[in-house]
């Protein structure tokens, strides 16, 4: 039996060792002893005085409020608060620094690599030759005007500026796996890097990746990819694997011109496509590929879905093949939290360095997030899949400054009276030092 004393109201409580799991997970993910390793080797913290990097990490992971934007200024007042301290603004701002960008960074790839680390879903039989399924996207996010001679916006008949944050997402993992920070400007295609980590895993792309070349690379590294097909894209059908409600002589014909004859039924077929290979030595070379087409009709809105892979046909058949297609939705899922829950989209600041750290910090949030979320869940069984991940993460914030509390008494953080009374003391002193008061010395007050 523990015996623990909660620092904060004063009244004992005993607790079994179970009770501390959240505790003891959290700050397993985020150790204090590596949070301020990393803060010296990012040259955050050189020596710590007013700020310890503890306080400060778990005040940017936590400090988010459902009705109130993450701003520079929330942010002081959360570490002053925990911290028991008094901080001058001017002091805070200047802590948004490359080495401030640096650690938040850190933190971001420390925790990914985290809960990558944990058991995560398991994928059904069907999939089971893939070690993972991913997802890529990117979310715009608009920043303060004078911000965009560093990040200018596209297609914008005034002034304006913005980033763009592309991300690729783990479906067994439930969590980001890479996120990256691009001007706007930077076209989505230009974001993926493919490599030796695709092999084996299936790369579901959105509609802004097409490129031929790219599912080119995809297989060339051992991977699988999965794309709807662009409605401008005429591939040529050698062979059917298999179909419903088709014409004769299906083979040697380029699916413009077979669609309109297919009569609401489905098809699967090898096509060959064509395309010019990426530029090299100031020339680019004409290339051709053989891929996997599969056309579904959609009865609600009356129309074919058509989508082109190199997933093995004795794996999925054609309606496995669209239903798969939806994981991409997951994605999706996950800016919707970021922004409407970790105010992703809200940065109202014209500091670029801020700028940069309330993007790691909102990814640092939904880590935290996460890793609670998997505790939650655990031992759950079929209930798990009524936990949903964005009604947890409204959860999450109306309570994370509570859990915050909890983190301080568990890693035996006091406050103590002094400390308590420098953080009411601080911010009452009137920073204008010349300015005259009436009830100054001229009264004869002692």
């Amino acid at each position: 039996m523990r015996v623990s004393v909660n620092k904060r109201k004063g009244v004992p409580a005993e607790k079994e060792k179970n009770d501390y799991i959240v505790e003891e997970r959290l700050t397993e993910m985020y150790s204090p002893q590596w949070l301020r390793s990393t803060a010296r080797k990012t040259g955050l913290v050189k020596r710590e005085r007013k700020i310890d990097p503890v306080y400060l990490f778990w005040t940017f992971a936590l400090s988010i409020s459902m009705h109130t934007q993450r701003t520079l200024a929330s942010l002081k007042r959360g570490y002053e608060e925990r911290a028991g301290i008094g901080i001058a603004m001017s002091s805070f701002y200047e802590r948004f620094s490359p080495e401030l960008v640096r650690f938040l960074h850190e933190c971001v790839l420390h925790g990914m690599e985290q809960l990558s680390s944990l058991p995560g879903k398991k994928l059904k039989e069907a999939l089971s030759f893939l070690k993972d399924i991913v997802v890529q996207d990117s979310s715009v996010i608009r920043l303060n005007a004078k911000l965009a001679e560093m990040w200018p916006a596209t297609r914008s008949r005034r002034i304006a500026a913005g980033i763009r944050v592309s991300a690729i997402i783990s479906m067994t993992g439930g969590g980001p796996k890479s996120v990256r920070i691009f001007g706007e400007r930077q076209a989505e295609i230009k974001t993926v890097r493919i490599g030796k980590w695709v092999k084996d895993r299936l790369f579901i792309a959105d509609p802004g990746f097409f490129k031929y070349s790219l599912f080119e690379r995809i297989e060339a590294n051992g991977g699988y990819f999965l794309s709807r097909l662009k409605s401008n894209a005429d591939v040529l059908i050698l062979s059917v694997n298999a179909g419903s409600g088709l014409p004769e002589g299906v083979p040697g014909r380029h699916l413009s011109e077979l669609l309109p004859e297919m009569h609401h039924g489905m098809l699967d077929a090898v096509v060959e496509v064509s395309f010019r290979k990426r530029q090299y030595r100031g020339s680019r070379s004409a290339a051709a590929a053989r891929f996997r087409l599969v056309c579904v009709w959609d009865d609600v809105r009356r129309e074919y879905h058509s989508y082109i892979t190199n997933l093995p046909v004795g794996r999925l058949n054609a309606a496995e093949v669209a239903t798969l297609y939806r994981c991409r939705w997951e994605i999706e899922l996950v800016f919707k939290e970021l922004k409407s829950q970790y105010r992703l989209d809200q940065m109202p600041t014209a500091n670029p360095h801020a700028v940069e750290a309330l993007v790691w910090t909102a990814l640092i949030t939904m880590l935290v997030s996460r890793r609670l979320y998997l505790i939650v869940v655990d031992g759950k069984g079929i209930d798990a899949i009524r936990y949903t991940r964005l009604r947890w993460s409204k959860i999450f914030v109306e309570r994370g400054t509570r859990l915050f509390d909890f983190l301080l008494d568990y890693m035996d953080i006091e406050d103590g009276f002094d400390k308590a009374l420098a953080f009411y003391e601080s911010p009452a002193l009137d920073p204008n030092v010349r300015r005259r008061r009436l009830m100054g010395d001229e009264l004869a007050f002692p």
